[in-house]
């Protein structure tokens, strides 16, 4: 065809047809410029996500306090830079792992690891300038707390995404899980499920009811608020609303029978804040402390933030019983100052049941009981007679031993010359494990006819002995000793008194006031108020 024949068949197609079929090829341009850009996304995710790996957790994440029990399993307090405790998924019940789901994440168990339309909102928010979006996965909350920096950026939320995702495929759902519930944060200064249970019920977590678990559920959402449960009316009747939501999600998911919802009941909370309990708890957990980390080879710095428990010997109820006693007691003389130490052990044992050091932590951390050095007087003068050997072989020519150690050497009386080493741990266990179990360390010091004479010199011999002793006296008294001691315990207490230091002018001693014979005479009864509850000695009922 010549060029005006075929400038002439272009002239007889009607410019509609032309025009469709440009719109025909721009379109079909189009769509292949998207699916080209589509490709190039997706390769470039797909890269992106080869290339991710999963970060080792933070460090404050992998730290952990130790926890101090009484020998009942009684909290005393932690050591640590961070109130968390890591617990195998298995030690918390499974209604509460489904409360927590039900709160936070209801398809967690099947989801991949991520919420799309989550994260499409959340980056719509980052680029608009809004406010924080939420709904992110429990894996992806996981991934935000324990894996990456806090800050809120689109690519760190992507990247959050990423990795989310490798870690739903590389790990089980089960570990996820169990990772979470031992970094969230509960309010209350609690990081983990065991942490968040000691603080709010004063339970361990494999002890948490269905009732205790949802209403820890119901927290993770707005810890700081939620912290004050108990305390404030306003936030216990919000959180009581949020706490029958996760109670409801668990009964439409089928995690509980509608007799479980029906009989769940809001439960009671510890009070907040806490009182202040440190006064005596602390001396209690220094001198475990030093202990622990002595049976164990590392330092106090690695048992703080070690993760372990450490069940103790001691009676707290004892222990607060004594601390009120003081605290009772008479003033001192005008300008001075009166110092208390009481020890309380298990003859032929050496556990260490009272150890009263002084009145406030705060205001004198030095413990007289343990550190303290007391002018005995008569207080020796049982000893003077024997002739000691091992731990004890110099007692007598020390003028002014420690509390404690005098404290076992009349407990060695009542154990017929034998002395048993004091101790403060009974048990130390760290991820369920037992990493130490205390054992007795007794030995003879004194031959068989020398520990008759004690005991008859000290009365022991019955059901309870009494020995009173000290420096000075009738009213220029300046130390008062009295030791009451029977087969299952030895208590022992010293007073003394001194004019503090001021300026340059050191501490003095000063004399007793008249009324600390009977103060004395209260403290042996109080270190002693359930005594049937103590093993024999040498009996290791209290190490459960």
């Amino acid at each position: 065809m010549s060029a005006p024949e075929e400038q002439g068949h272009r002239r007889r197609i009607p410019r509609r047809v032309r025009t469709r079929r440009r719109r025909e090829r721009w379109i079909r341009r189009a769509l292949a410029a998207v699916l080209a850009l589509i490709m190039l996304l997706c390769g470039a995710v797909v890269v992106a996500y080869l290339l991710t790996g999963v970060p080792e957790p933070h460090p404050e994440t992998v730290s952990q306090s130790t926890v101090f029990l009484d020998a009942d399993g009684e909290y005393l307090g932690r050591r640590g830079p961070v109130d968390r405790q890591d617990v195998p998924l298995s030690e918390v019940p499974r209604r509460v792992q489904d409360a927590v789901i039900a709160a936070e994440n209801r398809s967690f168990r099947t989801d991949s690891g991520i919420s799309p339309s989550a994260v499409v909102r959340a980056a719509v928010s980052t680029l608009s300038g809004g406010a924080r979006q939420g709904g992110s996965t429990i894996t992806q909350q996981y991934v935000k707390n324990a894996l990456l920096s806090p800050e809120q950026s689109l690519s760190r939320k992507a990247r959050e995404a990423l990795i989310a995702v490798k870690l739903d495929r590389t790990r089980s759902k089960d570990s996820i899980l169990e990772g979470y519930l031992n970094t969230v944060y509960f309010g209350r200064g609690a990081a983990g499920i065991e942490s968040a249970a000691r603080n709010y019920f004063g339970v361990d977590a494999k002890d948490l009811t269905l009732a205790q678990g949802a209403a820890l559920a119901a927290i993770i959402n707005l810890p700081s608020y939620y912290e004050r449960a108990g305390a404030d009316a306003k936030v216990t009747a919000t959180l009581e609303k949020r706490w029958s939501w996760v109670l409801d999600g668990m009964r439409t998911s089928g995690t509980i029978t509608a007799k479980e919802r029906l009989a769940a009941a809001f439960p009671a909370f510890r009070f907040y804040p806490p009182g202040n309990t440190d006064g005596q708890r602390q001396y209690l957990i220094d001198a475990a402390a030093t202990e622990a980390a002595d049976r164990l080879g590392i330092t106090a710095d690695q048992l703080a933030r070690g993760g372990y428990t450490v069940r103790t010997t001691f009676d707290l109820a004892a222990q607060q019983a004594t601390a009120e006693q003081v605290r009772g007691a008479p003033a001192a003389r005008k300008g001075t100052r009166l110092h208390t130490a009481v020890v309380a052990l298990v003859p032929g044992d050496g556990a260490v049941r009272v150890l009263y050091g002084g009145a406030d932590y705060a205001r004198q951390p030095f413990n007289d009981a343990v550190n303290g050095a007391v002018e005995a007087g008569t207080a020796l003068d049982p000893f003077r007679a024997v002739r000691f050997t091992g731990p004890l072989a110099t007692l007598s020519r020390t003028a002014a031993p420690s509390p404690l150690r005098l404290a076992s050497a009349y407990a060695a009386t009542v154990a017929g010359g034998t002395y048993a080493k004091p101790y403060t741990v009974a048990k130390i266990t760290r991820g369920g494990r037992t990493s130490y179990t205390a054992r007795p360390d007794t030995r003879r010091v004194v031959a068989s006819v020398q520990a008759q004479m004690l005991t008859k010199y000290t009365g022991a011999a019955g059901a309870m002995g009494y020995f009173s002793g000290g420096a000075g006296s009738g009213p220029g008294a300046r130390t008062l000793w009295q030791t009451t001691s029977g087969g299952r315990l030895s208590v022992t207490v010293a007073l003394f008194a001194e004019y503090p230091a001021a300026g340059k002018r050191p501490a003095r001693p000063a004399h007793l006031p008249d009324t600390a014979p009977y103060l004395a005479a209260g403290l042996t009864e109080s270190a002693r108020p359930r005594p049937s509850k103590y093993p024999p000695p040498g009996a290791r009922e209290y190490t459960r």
